[in-house]
């Protein structure tokens, strides 16, 4: 298959901290994502690495289901390009400080930080989330608010990028923000290959709140999925939030609510951001003319197109080709 990244010198080292009382499927999620061998992308090698590291050399995972043993020391953390930090369950009991000074040293020499679920109360203990937007798990905002005021938590959401340091909302939301990283360092076309080796959405729209638990109404159902698989294959065509309505039968208010209730957005963002997306896929498979994915996109115009692209990545449409084309990859492997 063509790629949208070139083959790096050496692979993207990932560190996981593992703590006592971890949950394991966030460890899970981050070695599925980051340290297995991916072949369905026809590389020569891994495009990243993953090293578990804890405090200790036997660490008992959430519930004492089972215990890590030979886990290599926290010093691993200092030769990480990224440090994925899983969450627990008594997020109220305070990190070891090893484990907080590992985060922290991370961090001051410049490499990405990655909380999952509730680890973003480790990254808010240590200190990285002061005056910074961030997510975590819905069930604990509360507490989360509680202990740490400084920071800006955004509780609908399912993960907040926030440059150097990404949080993810819950255990299932470890998957988005890991392929988020995937699309944020290789492009759109290789995030969604690996999405589709994990049988998972390459972007889930809305945010956690349509998680929150809460009583569920006896009304008939009022399902999206087949409007926006009908709209999907007609991204080229000038649909309107009127059009999309008229084909679900519904009135546009209705249909808001439905979309916010269901996806957490908006029709009109939804059906950008789609937009957008197949034009960034378009872009890497090599269409090197803005106004052929202008229109195959749906956004209309080269300058409309320019726009949502810088809004959605911070590059110009070139800049995005020049890093995730096709050709970047080519020119690795000749």
């Amino acid at each position: 298959m063509s790629q949208g990244s070139s083959q790096p010198s050496r692979p993207h080292r990932v560190a996981v901290i593992v703590d006592e009382g971890t949950n394991p499927f966030e460890v899970g999620c981050a070695t599925e994502l980051f340290g297995l061998p991916r072949p369905e992308l026809g590389l020569p090698g891994p495009l990243y690495e993953v090293t578990l590291c804890a405090p200790n050399p036997g660490i008992r995972m959430n519930h004492g289901f089972f215990t890590l043993t030979d886990v290599p020391e926290l010093d691993a953390v200092d030769d990480a390009d990224t440090l994925v930090v899983p969450g627990r369950p008594d997020n109220v009991v305070p990190r070891v400080p090893a484990v907080l000074d590992a985060i922290r040293r991370t961090h001051a020499r410049g490499a990405r930080v990655v909380s999952l679920c509730t680890g973003s109360f480790a990254l808010a203990e240590a200190g990285l989330l002061d005056g910074r937007r961030a997510a975590t798990h819905w069930l604990w905002a509360q507490s989360f608010r509680r202990l740490h005021p400084r920071v800006l938590l955004e509780p609908d959401v399912l993960f907040v990028d926030d440059g150097d340091v990404l949080t993810a909302a819950g255990s299932a939301a470890a998957l988005d923000l890991g392929l988020h990283l995937w699309r944020r360092d290789h492009g759109a076309e290789i995030a969604n290959a690996v999405s589709r080796r994990l049988v998972f959405a390459a972007h889930r729209d809305g945010g956690q709140r349509q998680f929150v638990e809460r009583p569920v109404p006896d009304v008939p159902d009022e399902s999206l999925a087949p409007l926006l698989a009908w709209v999907q294959e007609r991204l080229s065509e000038p649909l309107t939030v009127t059009d999309l309505a008229a084909r679900a039968a519904v009135s546009p208010a209705t249909l808001h609510r439905r979309f916010r209730a269901q996806l957490g957005t908006t029709p009109l963002a939804w059906l950008t951001a789609e937009r957008v997306t197949l034009a960034r896929r378009l872009i890497e498979r090599g269409e090197e003319r803005l106004d052929a994915v202008a229109a195959r996109s749906g956004l209309g115009t080269a300058a409309n197109l320019r726009a949502r692209l810088r809004r959605e990545t911070g590059l110009s449409p070139s800049a995005y080709r020049r890093r995730f084309g096709t050709g970047a990859g080519e020119a690795v492997r000749a």
